[in-house]
């Protein structure tokens, strides 16, 4: 980390300071892990790629200059959306979904060949980042090559027919049947596919939980025979699915919180009880992936701006990336991205001039470089720092080996004095704020409505 141009805080004399630069990571560094989870995603962080949005053109070659900007802001892992070609069968929308695999060997040609899908593995590879891609395991498109010849692959209807999933409203999908053990080496078969053929790093499973959990469990050990290092993200809140099969899985339910506390239907207090709630259910080296949007979020309920407000998304947002587990920055997230995107047409991202790649650079780096809040880790847990505006405000320090992260988030619309029953001692750093603050605990720190503070050492 580079010590030059920043100005500390002691936070026992209250004196708050900083240059305004991220800190920087100057070389490669080694994790201790358990045997679970490989060393160099203890400190990642992952980036959502949508491929169709993310330029005018759509494709893998129009996205790839656009790595090395993405590493420097401090992402390790590229999550793209699924890869393969669209059904046209009960397809929804001009483009369909994403989610309606037609071939589970083949590319999109919207988005290029397989050439050139390589091509961007090989170069984010080169970058030291790594790729996984969207893999649709509970069901295919209608038109699906399997349906041609292995219809007893699927789940059928009365009449012997192809059926969506039961209790959805997925009609261009048809769902399959995992009592069918031809149809789950099938899928197991077309996942090392592409490991062997493009070297990708590993799969974010959509509607993981939906899909047997011994499916996946047999899936990991057959990919890890390919290589040991894969990495799997469920996309699912279920304790179990990390035990053998995944790495990581989705905090929606920190999310679905946030998004209460903005519409003033929660306090900050439902934070904690969150954390103690997964505190009993999931090991201590489970990783969680926190997001304050994603392709879901954004486009069936709305923006970050609509739901958090123009002034409260970065304070939301400082709140994902601190708390606990692994940060993820969708698409268009630092260009203010102000649209639901839509889902089944074209509808590509305004870039305009990043104004807050600032931001969430800051906090990615952060991330990656200060132990306080590493993936996976026992000894560095949230401990929250009570004050006289817990009804407003949301303030906890994180610390290990000798580093600590302390925030101080104001969530509602209201200006916050606070008192606090005590802070840290020791010198630290201001992550954000240019400007130095002065402020004694017995008046308090005053906050902006979502007004927050991070200090680092």
């Amino acid at each position: 980390m580079t010590k030059s141009c920043l100005p500390v805080l002691a936070l026992s004399l209250f004196l708050l300071g900083s240059c305004g630069e991220a800190p920087v990571v100057e070389k490669e560094v080694v994790v201790e892990v358990p045997a679970t989870h490989e060393e160099w995603s203890k400190n990642a962080t992952i980036y959502e790629v949508n491929i169709r949005q993310y330029t005018p053109e759509g494709t893998f070659n129009a996205f790839c200059p656009d790595m090395k900007r993405l590493k420097d802001m401090g992402i390790k892992i590229l999550w793209i959306m699924p890869i393969q070609p669209i059904s046209v069968e009960n397809r929804k929308g001009g483009l369909g979904s994403y989610y309606a695999v037609q071939d589970y060997k083949a590319i999109n040609p919207e988005f290029g060949n397989m050439d050139d899908f390589k091509s961007l593995v090989r170069e984010a590879h080169a970058l030291d980042m790594k790729v996984i891609i969207d893999w649709v395991a509970n069901h295919s498109g209608f038109d699906n090559v399997w349906t041609k010849e292995h219809m007893d692959w699927y789940t059928l209807d009365s009449v012997g027919g192809l059926q969506p999933t039961v209790g959805t409203d997925w009609y261009d999908v048809a769902d399959l049947n995992y009592d069918n053990y031809e149809m789950r080496a099938a899928m197991i078969d077309a996942m090392q596919f592409w490991v062997s053929e493009a070297g990708i790093d590993g799969f974010r499973c959509d509607v993981a939980s939906m899909v047997p959990t011994d499916f996946w469990e047999a899936c990991r050990d057959s990919l890890e025979r390919m290589r040991s290092d894969i990495f799997m993200l469920a996309e699912a809140n279920k304790p179990e699915l990390l035990q053998k099969a995944f790495d990581m899985d989705y905090g929606w339910d920190l999310l679905h919180i946030m998004n209460s506390i903005a519409k003033g239907e929660m306090k900050p207090d439902a934070i904690d009880a969150y954390l103690q709630r997964e505190d009993s259910l999931y090991e201590v080296d489970d990783y969680h992936m926190y997001f304050t949007t994603n392709h879901d979020e954004n486009s069936w309920n709305g923006t970050v701006f609509e739901r958090y407000g123009k002034d409260g998304h970065k304070a939301f947002a400082a709140l994902a990336f601190l708390i606990d587990g692994m940060p993820l920055v969708y698409s268009g997230q630092e260009a203010g991205l102000d649209k639901a995107l839509k889902f089944f047409e074209k509808d590509t991202i305004d870039w305009r001039d990043y104004p807050y790649q600032d931001f969430y650079s800051k906090l990615l780096k952060l991330h990656a470089s200060n132990e306080a809040l590493w993936n996976g880790v026992s000894d560095n847990r949230p401990k929250r720092l009570r004050s006289n505006a817990d009804n407003e405000v949301y303030a906890f320090t994180r610390s290990r080996n000798g580093q600590e992260v302390v925030a101080i988030i104001n969530l509602s619309k209201k200006r916050a004095k606070i008192t606090f029953e005590s802070l840290p001692s020791g010198e630290f750093s201001n992550l954000f704020d240019d400007e130095k603050l002065e402020f004694i605990a017995k008046n308090g720190i005053e906050m902006e409505p979502y007004g927050f503070h991070v200090f680092y050492r």
